[in-house]
């Protein structure tokens, strides 16, 4: 249970970014980037790790294989490449441009779906019965931090943010952001 305490710590110290973000604290957004994203890391393999098992048929464990690199690669190209990294989790203080494209033209916080679906690959590749126990609630944890950054930190980090907020949905794509997302799709030559 440790483990699973250490990884809800890691989300919370990810989500301190905004926090040092806004008050222009230099040189620290990367150590709290690097120590949050680390205990999560580190958490998740110990509990992928342990010896308590779930008997899972085979097929699902291949499924959570295919799931698994899909869904790691869409969360690292949400959280990182659509997002500016250097900018977004370095530089001091806040990045001045907001994006309202690619996966942020579909739903603002892409990378609760992403993260969601490699928790799940993981149960399943792991077999991990404390990862069973430990992805619903880093889930439900990051679903609560991203509501609380979404409706008190980023309206004041973001010139638009409010705008953005009324023409795009916060987890739950709708026709207008589908084509949205698809347009910017278009612009982009993607």
């Amino acid at each position: 249970m440790i483990y699973i305490a250490l990884g809800g710590l890691g989300f919370l110290i990810i989500h301190l970014l905004d926090i040092v973000s806004i008050k222009r604290i230099p040189g620290i957004k990367p150590l709290i980037w690097l120590t949050g994203n680390g205990l999560v890391v580190f958490s998740i393999i110990m509990l992928c790790l342990s010896p308590d098992k779930l008997s899972l048929p085979l097929w699902l464990t291949w499924l959570g294989w295919v799931v698994l690199p899909i869904s790691l690669f869409m969360l690292i190209y949400s959280l990182f490449i659509n997002l500016p990294l250097g900018k977004t989790y370095v530089a001091t203080g806040v990045w001045d441009t907001l994006i309202t494209s690619g996966l942020y033209a579909l739903v603002r916080h892409p990378g609760v779906h992403w993260l969601t679906l490699a928790m799940l690959a993981l149960i399943l590749v792991s077999s991990s019965s404390l990862m069973l126990i430990a992805a619903p609630i880093w889930v439900l944890l990051n679903i609560v931090l991203v509501s609380i950054q979404d409706r008190f930190f980023f309206g004041k980090m973001f010139a638009g943010y409010d705008n953005y907020r009324r023409e795009t949905p916060m987890f739950i794509p709708n026709r207008r952001s589908i084509n949205a997302f698809i347009n910017s799709l278009k612009q982009t030559g993607a």
